[in-house]
């Protein structure tokens, strides 16, 4: 489970990464009536409205009924030329077209006598009507919702368990049809039959990077040797093994044959590289790279301007978690940054790749093969794969047929509105393109149930829910993406967090979770860092295979469930802003590497972030003391710190968020670190990279500038932002009391 902070006005995915407060967006939306809003009239009438009823000091009405079941309005009174309330005698344009007659005086009082006596028996028959109905009717009292939030929260969670998860799951795994449009369809009348409102099924036309007809192969020319990604000879596959090896490979890497030499390079890293580069001439080899402690596509871009045309990628056993064996395991992996390649203009002319290297994910055994590696065993004794010193290098060919295919992927949307904050979004997303979405999608709909069987008791949430199933996940988070892409207006506006179930439970060992700064005091068990060994997605187990009692899936159902229900109903949004100043303190701790006006304002911004979040968001959750204007204001202040940190560009498959570190030890802002070793990088590509060798060396030498720049831009945005809510309420206690 993961939580994050959705990203503001860059290009990339709604996942990844949340508590991913928003991990995951380019977020440029032209809101579709379709996609965001709710049916009657337009998001900007609606504003238009809000702004009316604040003007004239409205009360709250409380949730709106739906305007499409709502009959038009009439006026009460009729409306003269001269104004609503202008009496149609003073109108001087007023003719009467009635005339006093003395005669008729008489006959009209017999007439008034006569009605009056109908008139009251009439109301006695009517009166009498009454008192039998109420008499007779049962006294039928509306729902009450449960009396405080620990009371709706134990509520909630007692109405998720297992087996519910277990029938939910069976019930989606047992579709004829095990297409994306089958699921998606399926999941769309699910979402309605449970009471959500909006829900919306949406299609994609995208271009995908698939397996060929046959397994892509490694070759050793010494002997002729044959292998499959698994490390199987390719003359002992069965029948069997196909649809397996043919899940093994890199979605949108280069196509074609190429024969080269295999070189050691470990785990990709600049002083790897070095080392490589010092002892041999790399171009058109094929690099053999461990998963892990950068990221994938940061590590193709400096293979590629080395010179390289192949990339084998393993993870190696010491790296995996302890106990478990991935031997003989391969892998899929994908090269796709976001969202759909056709369309974002990425893919290379030749070939239609994102990379010119071909590129192929192998199992540890065949790389230990390739190696001429003794290493064995696993855990603390575990000796990490590498070639021996002095070993003659193998030269082998290497063949990738991935196809390139257009095809439709589908997204379903719905929405549980809010009342007080219906314009406040808390994304919650899942997958169900694959397999492995089974279990999410069994997770998303006991959430909906359970949320929505609330709202039947009379609960109403404080801002709307908005639930994602995506499609096109595996290859690049292309649903998301295209669907954040289209909305990008109003996420950037109204986005408040996102909650990530893309792959909710991939195994039995730890229970683990990742969260931006700004949420860390949300999660009970939080990791700062995530491993790049995610990045590579293996043949699943069934959830049922899995977690054959659905306990897991049970915990992870309840901890989200907390998570939306904290993100929707608290006054005040669980964001703290000392957190965020605290992280980037403690990432500055590498004196050597920052600059004296860096580390003052850094510490600037840690003074004001405590003081803003005592003075101001303490009160403020006093319900004695909660303005809703002021704790409006305050929550778009504890909304926006983290976008102060969001950059426009990064090295390729490095966080635009400044504050989501690296794998490490040592806590560091990841563009530092890169710049470090572009600078080092510089005298390793300088060599191999004739052209423009001179504007590329100032550049590189100019990198580590722009960085500390960039980073101090940005402490200084977030702290004129706190400053500012402190601003805002500097008066708050006085007009509180």
């Amino acid at each position: 489970m993961a939580y994050r902070k959705v990203y503001d006005a860059q290009g990339g995915p709604l996942v990844g990464e949340v508590l991913h407060c928003s991990g995951g967006l380019d977020l440029d939306w032209n809101l579709d009536k379709e996609e965001l809003q709710e049916p009657g009239p337009n998001m900007e009438r609606m504003q238009m409205q809000h702004v009316d009823c604040q003007r004239s000091g409205c009360s709250d009405p409380g949730p709106d009924p739906d305007p499409e079941l709502m009959e038009p309005i009439q006026p009460s009174v009729s409306v003269s030329p001269h104004g609503r309330f202008e009496r149609l005698q003073e109108d001087p344009n007023y003719i009467s077209h009635f005339t006093r007659s003395p005669a008729l005086k008489g006959q009209r009082r017999v007439h008034c006598f006569l009605l009056r006596y109908f008139l009251a028996a009439a109301g006695l028959f009517v009166l009498g009507l009454l008192i039998g109905w109420f008499t007779h009717t049962p006294n039928v009292k509306p729902p009450v919702p449960p009396s405080d939030s620990s009371d709706l929260l134990e509520e909630l969670l007692r109405r998720i368990a297992a087996d519910k998860i277990d029938a939910l799951q069976r019930s989606f795994s047992s579709l004829s049809d095990e297409s994306e449009e089958a699921r998606a369809k399926y999941l769309y009348r699910q979402w309605v039959g449970l009471g959500l409102t909006d829900v919306h099924l949406s299609n994609h036309t995208v271009l995908l990077s698939l397996p060929g007809s046959t397994p892509n192969t490694i070759t050793d020319r010494s002997n002729h040797q044959c292998f499959l990604p698994n490390g199987i000879h390719c003359d002992q596959r069965g029948p069997n093994d196909i649809p397996k090896q043919q899940f093994s490979y890199a979605a949108y890497s280069a196509v074609g044959t190429l024969q080269g030499e295999v070189v050691d390079v470990q785990y990709g890293s600049v002083d790897d590289l070095r080392r490589a580069k010092d002892s041999l001439n790399l171009t058109k080899q094929i690099a053999l790279v461990k998963l892990g402690q950068a990221p994938l596509l940061y590590k193709l871009s400096l293979l590629s301007e080395l010179g390289f045309g192949g990339v084998l990628l393993y993870i190696d056993p010491c790296d995996g978690p302890p106990g478990r064996h991935a031997w003989n395991q391969a892998f899929r992996v994908t090269l796709n940054p976001g969202g759909n390649p056709a369309t974002a203009g990425m893919l290379r002319e030749a070939g239609g790749s994102l990379t010119s290297l071909l590129v192929q994910p192998i199992s540890a055994f065949l790389a230990k093969t390739l190696l001429s590696s003794p290493s064995t065993g696993q855990g603390e004794s575990c000796i990490p794969l590498g070639m021996p010193p002095n070993t003659e290098r193998k030269e082998i060919t290497l063949t990738v047929g991935n196809q390139l295919s257009s095809k439709k992927i589908y997204n379903v949307v719905g929405y549980l509105k809010g009342r007080r904050n219906p314009d406040r979004y808390v994304l919650v997303g899942s997958r169900h393109d694959s397999e492995e979405g089974g279990g999410a999608s069994a997770i998303m709909n006991q959430l909906i149930a359970a949320l929505t069987e609330q709202t039947k008791q009379g609960w109403v949430p404080d801002r709307t829910t908005v639930f994602c199933s995506w499609g096109g996940s595996a290859l690049g988070n292309i649903g998301s993406y295209e669907w954040g892409k289209d909305n990008s207006v109003v996420l950037q506006s109204s986005a408040v967090a996102y909650v990530s179930l893309n792959s909710p439970v991939r195994g039995t060992e730890t229970l683990r979770a990742t969260a931006s700064p700004t949420l860390l005091q949300l999660t009970s068990d939080i990791q700062k860092t995530t491993s790049f060994l995610s990045e590579a997605q293996f043949p699943v187990d069934s959830p049922k295979t899995l977690d054959p009692l659905f306990k897991f899936h049970e915990t992870i159902a309840k901890m989200t469930a907390e998570a939306i229900l904290r993100l929707v109903n608290d006054a005040v949004l669980p964001f703290y802003p000392l957190d965020i100043a605290l992280d980037v303190q403690n990432k500055l701790k590498e004196k050597s590497m920052v600059t004296p006006s860096l580390l003052s304002s850094a510490s600037s911004l840690r003074d004001h972030a405590a003081f803003f979040q005592s003075e101001t968001m303490r009160p403020a959750n006093d319900p004695k003391e909660r303005d809703p204007s002021h704790i409006r204001m305050l929550n778009d202040v504890l909304r926006d710190l983290e976008k102060s940190f969001i950059i426009p560009q990064t090295p390729s498959g490095v966080y635009r968020n400044l504050l989501y570190s690296l794998p490490g030890k040592t806590p560091q802002f990841s563009i530092l670190r890169f710049s470090q070793e572009a600078a080092l990088h510089c005298s390793v590509t300088s060599k191999s990279v004739k052209h423009n060798s001179a504007n590329k060396e100032v550049l590189c030498h100019s990198t580590m500038n722009q960085s500390l720049s960039l980073i101090l831009r940005a402490i200084r945005s977030a702290e004129r932002l706190v400053c500012f809510g402190l601003d805002l309420f500097e008066n708050y206690q006085n007009d509180a009391k």
